[in-house]
């Protein structure tokens, strides 16, 4: 495939070992920064404007396959820059990379904060679903059920939802769950501070101290001692 040839040429193996720094999990990158790795996934986006649905989907289907973190990238920003919006076969599609394909955050938080979310939005009767994927045994797809509800989150909306679907994962034994819902609950704050103050102060012995010092940093001093006091 010419994009692999473009990706292997442009690849810098003092970027791929700095890419490695940012994750404990196991990563294969080829060494591209973001910025020529979006540019290049742009054109492949021009380039396939005229292929067919199905066509552009195997595309995507063929960059997750190959494990490479760009290419996982890649995927997911053809996908977004082909789309103008985005339903309920959009979500299922996403729901199977998520299970098929997704081992790492960056991963999870791109597709997830941005068209996984898009895809919630338009049908909103999709996120009674996402309390399922907290029970599952990959860690990506439970942290992908709290930050799917970030852009939610940012603008207040959805509160009780975010609330009920955190209070399944507060307990959660995984440092990267545990962080994912700590952010979740780091931005509803400022828009409904007592929702989240409450709801923390009142699971306080439940939850991890890590989500408890993520979801704090933005809180006042005053809701900040009530949430962290021990």
């Amino acid at each position: 495939m010419q994009i692999r040839a473009i990706l292997t040429v442009q690849a810098d193996e003092a970027v791929r070992r700095s890419i490695l720094r940012f994750f404990k999990e196991p990563v294969d990158p080829y060494g591209l920064k973001t910025a020529p790795s979006r540019k290049l996934a742009a054109q492949v986006a021009r380039d396939v404007e005229t292929w067919t649905e199905a066509q552009r989907a195997r595309l995507c289907e063929d960059l997750w396959k190959s494990g490479k973190l760009e290419e996982g990238g890649m995927a997911c920003e053809v996908y977004n820059r082909t789309h103008k919006s985005f339903g309920e076969s959009d979500f299922r599609l996403f729901e199977k990379w998520i299970d098929r394909y997704v081992h790492n955050w960056a991963h999870t938080d791109v597709l997830c904060t941005g068209m996984l979310a898009a895809a919630l939005s338009s049908e909103p009767r999709l996120i009674a679903e996402l309390p399922a994927w907290t029970k599952s045994k990959n860690r990506w797809k439970r942290r992908a059920a709290a930050v799917s509800l970030i852009p939610f989150a940012k603008h207040g909306e959805r509160t009780a939802e975010i609330l009920a679907l955190s209070d399944l994962l507060l307990g959660d034994d995984d440092e990267m769950v545990q962080k994912g819902v700590g952010w979740l609950l780091k931005v509803a704050y400022p828009k409904r501070p007592r929702e989240v103050v409450e709801f923390l102060s009142a699971r306080r012995a439940q939850t991890t101290r890590l989500v408890l010092r993520y979801a704090a940093e933005k809180m006042t001093a005053a809701d900040r001692e009530s949430v962290l006091a021990k």
